[in-house]
């Protein structure tokens, strides 16, 4: 695929999860949504990372704390799966440190454990350049 911008990428995703959730429902655990949508997107075309190892930088040293982005789309575009009854804050938050820790503009969360998937998207923008460990 052509060189795509993050909501170029965001789109073709969105797409991507409609689909599977259409497919799959609601109610299963978020590994097989992970799993699912990443081979879907993988035959898109997109290149995607699954559990991008995300290590916290501080004082020049790398610690490796086993925090992971569950799908890294074309090296931009940060995506957080969920099975839950709701997005809550914490989730949000999690989503904005990835988005600083790795200096990417955009990110996703995406609840498969709703009744139509537009109910379980959140968009998250990271307006602050990276986090100051």
């Amino acid at each position: 695929m052509k060189d795509l911008n993050e909501d170029e990428l965001s789109n073709i995703v969105l797409g991507a999860a409609i689909d599977v959730h259409t497919q799959l429902g609601p109610g299963l655990l978020e590994n097989v949504y992970k799993k699912v949508l990443a081979i879907k997107l993988q035959n898109l075309g997109l290149h995607v990372e699954v559990e991008k190892n995300m290590p916290i930088l501080i004082d020049g040293i790398s610690i490796d704390l086993g925090y992971k982005i569950d799908l890294l789309i074309e090296d931009k575009l940060v995506i957080e799966l969920k099975s839950v009854k709701e997005i809550s804050d914490v989730h949000v938050a999690q989503t904005i440190n990835y988005l600083k820790m790795g200096k990417y503009k955009l990110g996703l969360i995406i609840n498969f454990n709703v009744s139509k998937l537009k109910y379980g998207i959140k968009r998250v923008i990271n307006t602050k350049g990276p986090r100051p460990f």
